[in-house]
């Protein structure tokens, strides 16, 4: 059974300002709405950074009241870069910073976490999906062309696999291209027909 006929009665709230997962999770061709839910993105330090992304999501999940979309399927995302000194990278503040995480993922390999939580008739479900990126070794130049072109300042680790840089820069990576995006879509889709398809 298909997912999307299942789910063609049951309103879908995505809870993210992200184009990137829109793209993605229209892509499933499921039909949805974005509604955003404001909350402060602040994880404890007791919290692991493999579970930084996943506990941002269960937070904006819980911006949702049970009341109000009890009958929605409620679905947030949040991804986390963590480089090879288990340091999260997060969106940087300004261009300076982006320069130096760009140059701290020359030549290594990182972790990318996106957590995702869903909500529907009291029930939460969360996992979190991991994918290893490996860069080859960028120049200053190539930096600072990315960098003046395409403003990354919305995404975690300072940049986007799906754009220039990610074309020249990445050597390899180990996991589901859609999880360095933003949304995990495959393993999403599974999630989301074992909580729909009894």
């Amino acid at each position: 059974m298909l997912l999307a006929d299942v789910m063609q009665s049951i309103p879908v709230i995505l809870g993210s300002q992200s184009p990137r997962r829109r793209e993605l999770l229209a892509s499933l061709d499921l039909k949805f709405e974005v509604l955003v839910r404001e909350i402060e993105e602040v994880v404890p330090s007791h919290i692991e950074s493999r579970d930084a992304a996943e506990y941002i999501a269960l937070e904006k999940i819980g911006a949702f009241s049970d009341s109000e979309f009890y009958d929605h399927v409620v679905i947030t995302a949040d991804t986390v870069v963590v480089d090879n000194a288990d340091r999260v990278l997060g969106k940087p503040k300004d261009a300076a910073e982006a320069r130096k995480v760009l140059m701290t993922l020359s030549g290594g390999s990182h972790l990318v976490y996106t957590g995702v939580a869903i909500a529907y008739r009291g029930e939460v479900k969360s996992f979190t999906s991991m994918t290893v990126v490996r860069f080859r070794s960028l120049e200053v130049a190539e930096i600072d062309y990315y960098l003046d072109k395409y403003k990354p300042y919305d995404k975690a680790g300072s940049y986007g696999i799906q754009e220039w840089i990610g074309r020249i820069g990445v050597d390899s990576i180990e996991g589901a291209f859609e999880n360095v995006v933003g949304l995990p879509t495959s393993h999403l889709y599974s999630e989301l027909k074992q909580m729909l398809i009894k």
